[in-house]
Order: structure tokens, then C-alpha cells, then sequence
């Protein structure tokens, strides 16, 4: 953006910093805690571009005096004074461009809960193992973040290995970080059963959904029909008893949900109610987007070995990320839950491409 509208921005940004300290200093505002958290949130979100605005105009004083000082300096000052120019020269354009990112348009999901679906898609059994490797995965970077996980729902294959799973995940800047798995996981490795010790390839696909409340979207009482029937599976005998496990079907979009992960019926309609107001309002941002346009949302694919965001190599040790050319040689403490190696880049990555479409209009 033009310096003019980058300043606009940053005066808009200050005074409205300012107007919300004024509201906070009212004893009032005690008595409304909706408005007070409101408030804060939205102070909070602007705390770090009034920061970087306050260093800016240090800088840039500090830069104005330094070009003062240069051309009225004898000869043996002026190196180590257009030494600090260039310094501070640097420092103000690298400011410049942090407060540009800080100003870019936030996605208004992007402290949205969220709803991971992984599938496993092409190789069996070994692709099932490799759908609980990235629900680990997930689970494990959720917990280093201090993010809530809850498994919503999962089908498992009974060697350790997942046909399909849901993952709640809850907490700061959840969706904003995580919007990013979304596609074709493919994997590369020797599995246990292979005497042979031929590397296979397998995939799985996974789908991040934002969290919907229910005041988002109108699903009407009599556009569900909702089975119950008895849960199969590890369990013990309580899942041969009763019939707690839940199958919601949504009948205008034909999409079926299930839940048999809890003993308890309302649990489980409540878990399968959560997935199923997820995906449904995934389909609504979806369908949005591509009005507005086609190419702002990638798809996840069918699953194809062909058709990949990402390959996990285990022979190598080594993690491509496809869409950045970015690769890495620590494999396992990335499934591990040391995730944020390839989401920075991945974020920073789409911050530059806002950045030039911004700076082109």
C-alpha cells in the first residue's frame, strides 16, 4: 500500500486504540462483561500494529536527525553517522513491512475453533496407519500450543490405524493456523509387513472446518433424521447393550454423520451434531467463496498418490512441502508436534502474496 494510506491506516488504527482505552476507563463498562471482553479482544488485536506504529516514529525521528547530522559532519564523523543511517534506514523499512502484514484484512474465522477431518485415502491398511499418524500429529501440536483437542468421532480398522477421524480443536488463532493442511498428505515408507523391504506410498486426506454456531446456520429439526444403534468396537460390553452410537443424516445435502466415540447417547448426538454443523458451514464458506472467487479456496482432491500438498519420507527422514518448496530433515519431531516449522513458512508465504496483490490495486 502507498505510504499516504499506510499512514491513514495507522492514524485510524491510533485513535481507535485510543477510543477503546476511554470506553475500558469507565466504571460502567464493569457491568457488561460482553462488552468489556469485546473490548479487550479488540484491543488486543490492535496492540501489536500501535506498538510497531510507536517504533516507527521513533525510527524515523531518530533517521531524520541522523541525515541531519550526516550532512552538517566533518569528515571524520561521517562514516560511523552514515553508518547508522543505513541502520536505521533498514530498521524502518523492516517496520514498515511488519505493519503492512499486521494491516492486511484478518479472515473473520481465523480465531475460530476448528474441525480437522482426516481420511485415509489410497493404500490400505497402510494409509489407515498413516491417518492416525497425522491425528497424532494434530493432537500433539494442539497440547504444545496450549489449544483443547477433543476426538469427535473415528473409525478405526482395528490394527492401530484410522478409515476416517474428527478432531475438535479449540484456542487462540486455531483456524488461522491450521487452514493450511487442508489437501492430499502423502506418505513414503517401508511398512512392517513388507519382508521385502519395499518402500510404499500411501495418502491421506485432510479437511480443516471452522467451528458454526448455531445461530449461523438454520438446520431445521425436520431436515435431520437421527438413528441410534448399538456401538461396535472397543468398548467392552456396554457397546453390545445399548444403543448409544448416533447417525445424524442431513436430508436437503444427503450428508450423514456418525458418533459412537462416548457411552453416553446425548454425548455422542452432541459430538455428531458438532461435525455436522461444521462441515455444513464449511459448504456455505465454500460455495461464498467461489462466487466471489474461484480460486481462493484449494480443494483437498480425491486422494490420488498424484496429487499431493505435502510427502513425509520416512527412509529419509525428510518432510517436502510441496506448495513452498520447502524440505526438511527432522521428520519425526515434526509428527511429533513440531508443526510450526512448516506452518510459518507457509503463513508467511501467503502474507507476501496478499502483500503484492495489495500493493497491485
Amino acid at each position: 500500500m502507498p505510504d499516504d494510506d499506510l499512514q491513514s491506516r495507522l492514524t485510524a488504527v491510533h485513535e481507535r486504540f485510543a477510543e477503546i482505552d476511554r470506553a475500558l476507563a469507565e466504571p460502567a463498562l464493569a457491568a457488561d462483561q460482553v462488552r468489556l471482553r469485546d473490548l479487550m479482544r479488540e484491543r488486543a488485536k490492535l496492540a501489536p500494529t500501535q506498538e510497531k506504529a510507536a517504533e516507527r516514529a521513533v525510527v524515523g525521528a531518530d533517521l531524520d536527525a541522523a541525515r541531519t547530522m550526516l550532512a552538517e559532519a566533518d569528515a571524520d564523523s561521517r562514516g560511523w553517522i552514515r553508518d547508522e543511517v543505513v541502520r536505521l534506514e533498514a530498521r524502518l523499512a523492516e517496520l514498515e513491512g511488519e505493519i503492512r502484514i499486521l494491516l492486511l484484512p484478518r479472515d473473520p474465522r481465523d480465531d475460530r475453533g476448528v474441525v480437522v477431518e482426516v481420511r485415509a485415502g489410497a493404500g490400505g491398511d497402510e494409509a489407515a496407519l498413516f491417518a492416525a499418524d497425522l491425528v497424532r500429529m494434530y493432537a500433539r501440536y494442539a497440547e504444545r500450543r496450549g489449544w483443547k483437542a477433543e476426538m469427535l468421532n473415528s473409525s478405526e480398522t482395528g490394527i492401530g490405524g484410522f478409515k476416517e477421524v474428527s478432531l475438535g480443536i479449540e484456542g487462540e488463532s486455531v483456524y488461522s493456523r491450521l487452514r493450511f493442511e487442508s489437501g492430499v498428505h502423502r506418505v513414503q515408507r517401508v511398512p512392517e509387513t513388507e519382508a521385502s523391504g519395499r518402500i510404499h506410498t500411501s495418502t491421506a486426506t485432510v479437511a480443516v472446518m471452522t467451528d458454526a454456531d448455531e445461530v449461523e446456520l438454520d438446520i431445521r429439526p425436520e431436515d435431520l433424521e437421527i438413528d441410534t444403534y448399538r456401538s461396535s468396537g472397543a468398548g467392552g460390553q456396554h457397546v453390545n447393550r445399548t444403543e448409544s452410537a448416533i447417525r445424524i443424516t442431513h436430508k436437503p445435502t444427503g450428508m450423514v454423520v456418525t458418533c459412537q466415540d462416548e457411552r453416553s447417547q446425548i454425548k455422542n448426538r452432541a459430538k455428531a451434531m458438532k461435525v455436522l454443523r461444521a462441515r455444513l458451514y464449511d459448504m456455505q464458506v465454500q460455495e461464498r467463496d467461489r462466487q466471489i472467487a474461484s480460486d481462493r479456496r484449494a480443494q483437498v482432491g480425491t486422494g490420488e498418490r498424484s496429487e499431493r500438498i505435502r510427502t513425509y519420507n520416512f527412509p529419509q527422514n525428510r518432510l517436502s512441502e510441496e506448495r513452498i518448496d520447502l524440505t526438511l530433515y527432522h521428520l519425526r519431531e515434526i509428527l511429533d508436534g513440531a508443526l510450526d516449522e512448516v506452518l510459518d513458512p507457509l503463513i508467511a508465504e501467503d502474507q507476501a502474496r496478499r502483500l503484492r496483490g495489495a500493493e497491485a490495486r
